[in-house]
C-alpha cells in the first residue's frame, strides 16, 4: 500500500510541473490587479457610482437632450462605437473614434492626445465640445435640478453641495472608474489553468513577447504603457503635438490603448481607419504606412499568415464576453 500512497503523493506534483511547463514566463506580469483605485478626494461610494451610470446613460447631459455618453461608449462594443467616428451633436463624424473606458481608473493620460490627467478633467471636454455633446453645465444642472429624483440623490450624495459641475464630474468618473474588464480566458490561464486558452494563442502570446515584440508598448495587465507614439498611421491629426501649447516632438504620436475586449472594438486607431485585427497585425508587421519624412516608433517583423492568426487568436483570449452592463432606469422629468 505504500507505492499507492507514494503514487498519490507524486501525482500533484507532476500535475503542477506540466502546468508550469504549459505557462511561459513572465506571466505574473499580466495578473489582473486585486483592487480599483480610486483617488483620496473620491472614495468609492456605491451611491454615487450609481447616480453616476445614471448620468453616463442620460442624454440630458447632452445640449440637444439626445445623445448621451453611452452614445459614443458603447459596453457592447468595449466600450467604443462600431463605426470609425460616432455622429456627434452637430449630426456630424467627430474627430476620431472613441476611446475605449474599459479599465479607465488605470489610464493616465486619457484621451488620445494625452490631454486629460484625471477622469473629472477628461468629462468636460465631450460634454462640452460643439461637435460632440454641445452642453454646457449650466444648461445640464438647470436640466437636472428640474428632475425630483436627481435632487434628491444629490442631496443626499453631496450634502450642502448638490447638483453642480463639480458633483456631476465626481458622480461621472466614479461610475467610469468602475468600468473593468471581466475575467477573460487568457486571465485563467494566468492563473494556472493550462488548458483554458487553445495552442494557437499560446504560440500567439509567444510571437507577441518574442519577434513580434508587442509588449514592448502593449504592457502589463492591460497592455498597455500609457505612453503616446507615432505607429505610422497616414494622417493630418497631430495627436499630442496639436496641444496648446504645440510640441512638434509628439506630432503624429497617440495614445496606447489597452487591447482588454479588444475583439469588441473594431474599428481600430485613432480614426478608426483599420477595420479587422488582421489589418492591424499587418499594419504593424509592415512597420506603419506613413510616409518617409516620418519615422515611427515601430519596426516590422516577418510574419506568416499561420503566425498572424495565432496573434489574433492569443488577443481573442483578452476579451471577457460573460459581463452584462444592464441599463439603468432614468428618472422622469
Amino acid at each position: 500500500m505504500q507505492w499507492k500512497a507514494a503514487a498519490a503523493a507524486v501525482v500533484p506534483l507532476l500535475l503542477w510541473a506540466v502546468q508550469s511547463l504549459a505557462q511561459p514566463a513572465g506571466l505574473e506580469a499580466f495578473k489582473r490587479p486585486t483592487a480599483v483605485p480610486f483617488p483620496e478626494a473620491a472614495p468609492y461610494s456605491r451611491e454615487i457610482a450609481t447616480l453616476g451610470k445614471m448620468l453616463f446613460f442620460d442624454p440630458r447631459l447632452s445640449g440637444g437632450q439626445n445623445i448621451s455618453c453611452s452614445s459614443c461608449h458603447n459596453p457592447s462594443f468595449g466600450w467604443e462605437t462600431p463605426v470609425p467616428k460616432a455622429i456627434g451633436a452637430a449630426n456630424k463624424p467627430v474627430r476620431r473614434h472613441a476611446p475605449t473606458l474599459l479599465n479607465a481608473a488605470w489610464i493616465t493620460p486619457l484621451f488620445w492626445d494625452g490631454r486629460a490627467d484625471s477622469l473629472e478633467a477628461q468629462a468636460i471636454g465631450p460634454i462640452t465640445a460643439p461637435d460632440e455633446m454641445n452642453a454646457t453645465f449650466d444648461g445640464i444642472t438647470a436640466r437636472l435640478t428640474a428632475v425630483h429624483e436627481y435632487n434628491f440623490w444629490f442631496e443626499r450624495l453631496f450634502p450642502g453641495r448638490g447638483i453642480s459641475k463639480e458633483t456631476v464630474l465626481t458622480a461621472l468618473a466614479t461610475y467610469q472608474r468602475t468600468i473593468v474588464s471581466g475575467v477573460a480566458s487568457f486571465d485563467r490561464w494566468v492563473s494556472g489553468d493550462a488548458a483554458a486558452v487553445p495552442e494557437a494563442a499560446k504560440r500567439g502570446f509567444a510571437l507577441f513577447n518574442g519577434r513580434a515584440n508587442c509588449v514592448s508598448c502593449h504592457s502589463g495587465w492591460m497592455f498597455t504603457d500609457n505612453q503616446l507614439h507615432d505607429i505610422g498611421i497616414q494622417t493630418t491629426d497631430l495627436g499630442g503635438g496639436g496641444l496648446t501649447p504645440p510640441d512638434p516632438e509628439l506630432n503624429y504620436r497617440f495614445k496606447t490603448p489597452g487591447l482588454r475586449n479588444i475583439a469588441l472594438r473594431a474599428p481600430y486607431m485613432h480614426d478608426g481607419s483599420l477595420t479587422s485585427l488582421r489589418e492591424v497585425v499587418r499594419h504593424y508587421a509592415g512597420g506603419g504606412g506613413a510616409k518617409a519624412t516620418r519615422t515611427p516608433d515601430i519596426e516590422g517583423f516577418i510574419a506568416t499568415e499561420e503566425e498572424i492568426t495565432d496573434l489574433i487568436a492569443f488577443l481573442q483570449t483578452l476579451t471577457d464576453t460573460g459581463t452584462n452592463v444592464p441599463t439603468p432606469i432614468l428618472p422622469a422629468n
